[in-house]
């Protein structure tokens, strides 16, 4: 009855009805503790400081820190904010945050709104509860979160949020923000040095991301009579609906008036917060939807999509939704993926990863182009691991994804210019060939381009006109991850490639342009390996990148050891971004979750299968049997024939019962004894392999139930109602 109340409940809403005043640019950043807010209610000094700490990191005095701690309290108690609270990003995936009120009393019958610089810089963390990988003993509960002034103070609701780091009492961090900070001044500093080679100007170069996020909006009344929904974000039993995708006539469709009215609440609350959301569209499968927004410095676009998937599920909750954020929460259509669209920009407004209209511009493009592929070759398996999660196994790969293997896409007019690229000739260049080569390949790329936004679906990395598309990360991720370990790389790569330019030219024998020639040569020769221009979801791919020696992990557990190989170390030590300790303690805590998401699916598929599945069957299974009974008593010598198809069913469904019984059983004691191992590393692989499994041999039988029993009788809301209603 739980699934026909819950119908009947939906049936009674009415679309929530939200209206837009005035200039939606208005709205924008208006609870953002931005430049010109700063400018409003700091001192000229505190202003400077803060600006200097933006710009350049310089440190705040902390005398300073007192100012700028009362100007951001003045503002936020202007917004209509009580309290305040560190913003961080722990290792759990999501974002954490304790408000204290500015409040506090002075004496017995007076109190002041207090907020000063040690409350602003730094703060005590209770760091007991939060993944720590082993870096602390379980009496070390202490941690400590400090501000990142590169990302603005907000006001929520009532609460001025500032966005911080988190690292243990002993320094290592903590959260996923820490070392994108860190991998961000390498590429700052790699870039900056390398653009300089073609304008003296450049200062400082900002990595930039746009991430795409792709979410399923379900009925928050038929949600909750699916337990699997409710606690995993995913439905682990479910036969497919008559129709789902097939028919692409939902994606880019009209977008429904209620999910309209949501999308408009959200787009509301997003761009008070700074949040430039711009695109919102259906996605392919039926209730899956997307928004994207301008692209920003990759700090502050993680520190939003963070925030974002917050307001996401407080919007939804209002407008009598559910927001699955799950990579797969359905069989048989498509997953949520988050793209993450990476550039390079620099402060005199260039995009190094733009083509443009003068050889010398498109020699730089040419070299942060071909650097970021040599980047990605080298350090490929990095790049899977970065997005490696029991969540995302279920979508990389399935036909409708990017594959578990990392390859590259250009586009066909890029690889003939790097193809003429390869063929020029090492060592100094004659007048003529320069000429060729500047003005008739390298000067003529934008003539090449026929769309500059050619992408391939199955390739988790492509180039799409000015920017890479990362299209392996998960929907529920957050890309501080796979940001961080792509502009380490890319750093790393460009550190690399200065050095072997300024070796060339100090040799004498070539100059910078040569030097440089003579370099992306090699690097495209050595990093051909990668560039896949064809369906990555075929099995001739496969075979194809095992001959290129390309690696190809399909499971978390497989692709998260790479994070401890010798050439993961030594990169993230040598770029100053993470510890050897670190990384041993961010591959446990991954395990961990890992083993945790499969350990509690495993006890929800069991739950369901036992108590809504089995007795579902069985009353059902009851009702055959009387009706068989009744036949025989009317019809007596003949009855079998006349009650064949009834007996029948009874078999079937008595089989699918035994079945579900004994696989539930096995999943069981395979489930105890992949608790009882001593190692997380032991536990995964255990999980991965053999608990796993089940799920499916499971679900096989349970949704032939689910085609077989009276639909009155079924407690489960099915994909149809789900999908259609």
């Amino acid at each position: 009855m739980l699934r026909f109340n819950a119908l009947k409940e939906m049936g009674k809403r009415t679309p929530v009805a939200i209206t837009e005043n005035g200039k939606r640019s208005e709205l924008f950043a208006q609870n953002v503790f931005h430049e010109a807010a700063m400018r409003q209610f700091m001192t000229p000094e505190a202003f400077n400081s803060v600006m200097g700490a933006i710009r350049y990191g310089t440190k705040i005095d902390r005398r300073v820190a007192d100012q700028v701690a009362t100007a951001m309290r003045d503002w936020a108690i202007s917004k209509g904010a009580t309290h305040y609270t560190h913003w961080f990003q722990p290792l759990t995936g999501s974002t954490a945050e304790k408000h204290d009120a500015f409040f506090e009393p002075v004496g017995r019958d007076r109190a002041i709104e207090r907020f000063g610089g040690g409350q602003l810089v730094q703060q005590e963390s209770d760091a007991s509860s939060f993944p720590n990988g082993g870096i602390r003993n379980t009496f070390e509960a202490r941690g400590y979160t400090a501000w990142d002034p590169t990302s603005p103070p907000f006001v929520y609701g009532t609460t001025l949020c500032i966005p911080t780091i988190f690292i243990s009492y002993t320094g290592e961090a903590l959260d996923n923000k820490t070392p994108l900070l860190k991998a961000l001044t390498a590429i700052d500093e790699a870039a900056t040095e390398v653009a300089r080679y073609f304008d003296k100007n450049v200062n400082k170069v900002t990595a930039t991301l746009g991430w795409e996020q792709e979410y399923f909006l379900i009925d928050k009344a038929l949600a909750r009579t699916r337990p699997d929904l409710m606690i995993a974000g995913r439905t682990l039993l479910g036969h497919q609906a008559a129709k789902g995708q097939q028919l692409d006539d939902h994606y880019f469709g009209a977008i429904p008036g209620r999910v309209l009215a949501y999308m408009r609440d959200l787009e509301q609350e997003c761009l008070l917060l700074g949040i430039p959301v711009k695109t919102r569209h259906n996605e392919v499968a039926p209730n899956q939807f997307e928004l994207a927004p301008i692209f920003e410095e990759a700090n502050l676009a993680v520190d939003q999509n963070s925030l974002l998937m917050d307001v996401m599920k407080k919007v939804a909750d209002r407008h009598d939704f559910v927001v699955l954020f799950h990579e797969k929460p359905f069989a048989g259509v498509n997953g949520s993926g988050k793209h993450n669209n990476w550039s390079l920009a620099t402060d005199t407004g260039v995009n190094l990863l733009a083509p443009s209209k003068t050889p010398m511009k498109n020699l730089q493009f040419l070299t942060f182009f071909i650097c970021t592929i040599k980047a990605v070759h080298t350090y490929e398996a990095l790049l899977r691991a970065a997005v490696a999660s029991a969540t995302n196994d279920h979508r990389l790969g399935a036909n409708e994804a990017p594959p578990a293997i990392m390859s590259v896409f250009i586009g066909e007019q890029l690889t003939k210019v790097l193809d003429e690229l390869e063929g020029v000739p090492s060592g100094k260049l004659s007048p003529e060939e320069k000429t060729e080569l500047k003005l008739n390949v390298v000067g003529k790329i934008p003539d090449l381009f026929l769309d500059n936004t050619d992408r391939n679906r199955t390739s988790p990395f492509a180039f799409t006109g000015n920017k890479f598309e990362f299209r392996a990360v998960g929907s529920r991720a957050n890309c501080g991850k796979p940001m961080m370990v792509l502009n380490t790389i890319v750093a790393k790569q460009l550190r690399d490639f200065k050095q072997e330019v300024d070796t060339l030219i100090e040799q004498g024998t070539l100059k910078k342009d040569e030097a440089i020639f003579n370099v992306l040569r090699e690097y495209i020769k050595q990093s051909k390996a990668i560039r896949f221009e064809g369906d990555g979801y075929s099995k001739a791919w496969e075979k194809e990148a095992a001959k290129r020696g390309l690696s190809n992990h399909k499971t978390t557990p497989e692709a998260l050891r790479e994070n401890l190989s010798d050439q993961a170390i030594a990169l993230f030590e040598e770029m100053g971004v993470l510890s050897r300790v670190e990384l041993e303690a961010r591959y446990e805590i991954a395990l961990e979750e890992y083993v945790k998401t499969v350990q509690i699916e495993s006890r929800i598929i069991g739950d369901i299968a036992r108590n809504h599945v089995v007795p579902t069957a069985v009353r059902y299974l009851n009702t055959l049997i009387e009706n068989v009974k009744g036949l025989k008593e009317i019809f007596s010598s003949n009855y079998e024939a006349i009650a064949s198809e009834q007996i029948e069913l009874i078999k079937r469904i008595s089989e699918h019962i035994r079945v579900i019984h004994s696989k539930v059983n096995a999943m069981i004691e395979m489930r105890k004894h992949a608790n009882a191992l001593s190692s997380f590393e032991q536990r995964a692989e255990v999980y991965c392999h053999q608990v796993l499994p089940f799920f499916e041999e499971i679900r096989y039988h349970a949704d032939k139930l689910e085609l077989m029993v009276d639909d009155e009788l079924w407690t489960l809301t099915k994909y149809r109602e789900l999908f259609f209603s």
